[in-house]
């Protein structure tokens, strides 16, 4: 069976106003398609303004909520995730992150969707390699103790529901993406902050960390790419450049000519900072820490990764780590996040923005 997306094809996709979520529907309305944009009710939805889409606010946790919303559909793209440091309602990562999967997968696969492209998360694989130097891959599995925080343990459930539900016949491919920067990072989401506390001036120092960072836009390639020419229930990290923390600033620095943070703090600090401000702001003030806790676990720990299979499987391809941070960058400054003072002394510097 062929599954490559043709003008005029209708396509769902879930969490059509996320960060990456707009940009696969940005890039699927690129290819000509018909895209119904299905939005958590009440959610931002500015990512989707101007884009010529079927707009339609459901709730994915309730199962009748779906009737009628694959009829016609070809393809659906599940992106629709609940991922928070500081969350108010515990119980909601389960119900749609689980809950939400299950009930999309099923109301596709019953509708004869001809293919759901999932996405999970890097998060839900065992970083065995990282402390030999050796990045992650799809067939790393996770050590259940380092799942922290609700949003890993309820991915590494639903991936797993998901992966049943496609070994009993539910056409589907997995898409596990890195670390997402580039435009339209409206939250902004965890990699952005790091983006923005540095253009702000407010990174004094960094710890030492790895991580994978890719283009916002090459993540969304990856997806139609997974969908066009991925297996059967099989997964497939789409990623970019390993970075330590320090070439990233170093990085930022270039494409800004802002300076870079020179100090390096022990990696207790963070963490010393997450528990301080966990048990200040979140335990006795009942507000959202300042430093969660599970952002100061992830501050500390390598996280790099190796998509070759999706490079040589599906033909992936992505710019360099300067670029996604550039666009990164650049947005935020247009778009009001950055303080006058900070902006004045911007000196861009834009890279090449050639794929590898």
């Amino acid at each position: 069976m062929s599954f490559t997306l043709r003008p005029g094809d209708r396509v769902v996709v879930t969490g059509a106003a996320g960060f990456i979520g707009s940009a696969v529907t940005r890039a699927l309305l690129r290819r000509g398609v018909e895209v119904v944009a299905l939005i958590e009710p009440g959610a931002p939805s500015s990512n989707l303004e101007s884009l010529d889409v079927e707009r339609r606010d459901v709730d994915i946790t309730n199962p009748s909520a779906l009737n009628g919303v694959f009829e016609g559909a070809r393809f659906c793209f599940h992106l629709a995730a609940k991922f928070e440091f500081w969350p108010k309602d515990p119980a909601g990562f389960f119900a749609v992150n689980v809950e939400g999967s299950r009930n999309v997968v099923g109301a596709a696969t019953e509708a004869g969707v001809e293919r759901t492209v999932y996405t999970s998360t890097v998060a839900t694989l065992g970083l065995w390699g990282t402390k030999s130097g050796r990045p992650s891959n799809e067939d790393d599995v996770a050590d259940l103790s380092h799942l922290r925080g609700n949003y890993k343990k309820t991915k590494y459930v639903a991936e797993h529901e998901v992966l049943r539900l496609a070994a009993a016949g539910a056409p589907l491919v997995l898409v596990l993406p890195t670390m997402p920067h580039g435009p339209f990072d409206q939250r902004p989401t965890p990699s952005g902050r790091v983006v923005l506390d540095y253009l702000n001036g407010k990174m004094p120092g960094y710890v030492d960390t790895a991580m994978n960072i890719a283009h916002v836009d090459d993540l969304a390639e990856g997806h139609l790419l997974a969908l066009e020419n991925g297996s059967q229930g099989r997964s497939y990290i789409c990623g970019g450049e390993n970075v330590t923390m320090a070439a990233m600033l170093a990085m930022l620095s270039r494409v800004s000519g802002l300076p870079s943070a020179q100090r390096r703090f022990p990696s207790i600090f963070p963490m010393i900072a997450g528990r301080a401000s966990q048990f200040i702001e979140g335990g006795l003030l009942k507000r959202e820490p300042t430093v969660p806790l599970e952002a100061a676990q992830m501050a500390t720990t390598h996280m790099t990764f190796d998509d070759s299979r999706a490079r040589s499987e599906l033909g992936y391809r992505s710019r360099p780590a300067n670029v996604a941070l550039y666009d990164s960058a650049k947005w935020f400054v247009d778009h009001g996040y950055v303080n006058a003072e900070r902006v004045a002394m911007l000196r861009w510097n834009e890279p090449t923005d050639s794929p590898n």
